[in-house]
């Protein structure tokens, strides 16, 4: 949903960087580790690629699959849904998040998703049917709606369809982490299409990523990466079209079933326990909330550093993040905020 760029700064005396690239959950992933051989490096990120493959056939909403099966059988109204082993406490986790964000985050809203098209990666540039939009809108899918036992669930509303795409990645992150560690690997960069994660360090230097500017290539700010921290960030600038002069992303209101136009990106810095899932979650609600309401949904989810670009490429950063950030631009007009 959008880029990081991380920057290694080798010499001939680091101790070895060991890289990996892989396609999944329809992104780039790249995971880096430092300062272990790569006889260690090698089966420790090759078992995180194995995990992030089975997580991408089992939650894909759209692929046949598990996913798509539970997501089926909701649409026909079935009372009793089986659900593949280990779901049920990402779909709870998935709905408490949605309802602390006021639903702003909403993985019920699948069906929205496939009328603008941005299910697939080859979206076309049009205009769904106002009137289907509007019957979506009407129904209200919402993860309230799902009541979830420890192996199935029920849907009270058939427009309910479960996409996880905006807390797979964070979740991603999190098993990552602990894979790696189970595997001895203490000094690692997780990157999941934008969705960034540090372990330790490099070198005793912390990693260093670049935030993407949402309008033009290269980085609007740099961030150095604490031991355990995450980075998260939503954007309308790769996942969109443009017709008639006009953006659309696939960032979508649930409140109204229109992309989200007041925003142009939104970034958040979060540590400790599920740093990943929280980092890609709260990006969400803040992009959706908008100029007027992205600092107190940053609140009530406990945000304390994030920045964002609104519309009209005004940046605003909390106090907390501003004081981390350097700008590859010294003069970056940028209004920091309590």
């Amino acid at each position: 949903m959008l880029l990081l760029a991380a920057i290694f700064l080798l010499t001939a005396c680091t101790p070895p960087l060991y890289k990996q690239q892989a396609y999944v959950f329809g992104t780039l992933v790249e995971i880096t580790t430092h300062g272990a051989p790569e006889a260690s490096a090698r089966p420790a990120v090759d078992a995180v690629l194995r995990e992030f493959d089975r997580m991408h056939r089992t939650l894909h909403p759209w692929e046949p699959g598990p996913m798509e099966t539970v997501n089926a059988a909701i649409a026909r109204g079935e009372k009793r849904i089986p659900l593949p082993p280990g779901i049920a406490p990402l779909l709870r986790d998935a709905a408490r998040l949605s309802a602390l964000s006021d639903g702003l985050f909403n993985p019920a809203i699948g069906n929205l998703v496939r009328l603008w098209g941005f299910h697939t990666d080859a979206f076309a540039a049009r205009l769904p049917d106002p009137a289907a939009v509007a019957r979506l809108v009407r129904a209200r899918p919402a993860m309230a709606d799902l009541k979830i036992d420890d192996d199935a669930l029920a849907s009270a509303n058939p427009a309910v369809r479960i996409d996880l795409g905006g807390y797979a990645k964070g979740y991603a992150l999190d098993q990552a982490a602990a894979i790696l560690k189970q595997h001895g690997i203490a000094n690692a960069l997780i990157n999941i299409g934008g969705n960034v994660m540090a372990l330790g360090s490099k070198g005793g230097t912390p990693w260093r990523v670049g935030i993407q500017h949402p309008r033009r290539a290269g980085a609007l700010a740099m961030l150095e990466l604490q031991d355990g921290e995450a980075i998260g960030t939503s954007g309308d600038y790769q996942r969109f079209f443009e017709l008639d002069a006009r953006r659309y992303s696939h960032l979508i209101d649930p409140r109204n079933g229109q992309p989200v136009a007041t925003m142009q990106a939104v970034t958040v810095l979060t540590r400790g326990a599920a740093a990943g899932v929280r980092s890609d979650v709260a990006s969400k609600p803040l992009f959706v909330a908008g100029p007027g309401g992205w600092r107190e949904m940053a609140q009530r989810l406990g945000v304390t550093e994030a920045l964002a670009v609104e519309a009209d490429g005004k940046i605003r950063v909390t106090r907390a993040l501003a004081a981390r950030l350097t700008w590859p631009e010294p003069k970056t007009p940028v209004d920091i905020i309590d």
